[in-house]
């Protein structure tokens, strides 16, 4: 777990309703699809992060969910591409770990980034791997 604080954020992400998917930058979406998640998070996530309005959050993971529940999806659900879900169903069988990511508040978790992987990992009956990203009071 790691607190981390935006500071000149856009606010375009806001933990006060279901935001839409954010565009992530090529090299965070392919540490995402890989599961190779550098330390600190803050670091790596900063491109997200900086989406968020100023303040502090909490990151944890990326870890296994530990338990089946209901995500919020802040795109078309289930996703689309089914070759993008097959892609990571192939994934996922041989070993890999690819990550999602959730904005969790008192409300809801909603899934900022990770649709396919998450159908793709329920498909295959395995808990997704999730980063989550809380708001500090």
């Amino acid at each position: 777990m790691e607190k981390v604080t935006v500071d000149g954020g856009t606010g375009v992400i806001d933990t006060n309703s279901v935001p839409t998917q954010p565009e992530l930058p090529q090299s965070l979406r392919i540490a995402l699809a890989t599961g190779q998640m550098r330390r600190p998070l803050g670091d790596t996530l900063r491109p997200l992060l900086d989406l968020f309005a100023d303040g502090r959050y909490q990151v944890t993971g990326p870890e296994r969910l530990t338990e089946d529940r209901y995500l919020t999806p802040s795109a078309d659900w289930p996703p689309a591409d089914v070759s993008r879900v097959g892609y990571y169903r192939t994934a996922i069988k041989s070993g890999h770990r690819p990550v999602a990511v959730v904005l969790e508040t008192a409300d809801a978790a909603v899934i900022l980034d990770g649709h396919h992987k998450i159908a793709a990992y329920r498909e295959e009956a395995i808990l997704p791997h999730l980063l989550i990203i809380s708001p500090l009071s």
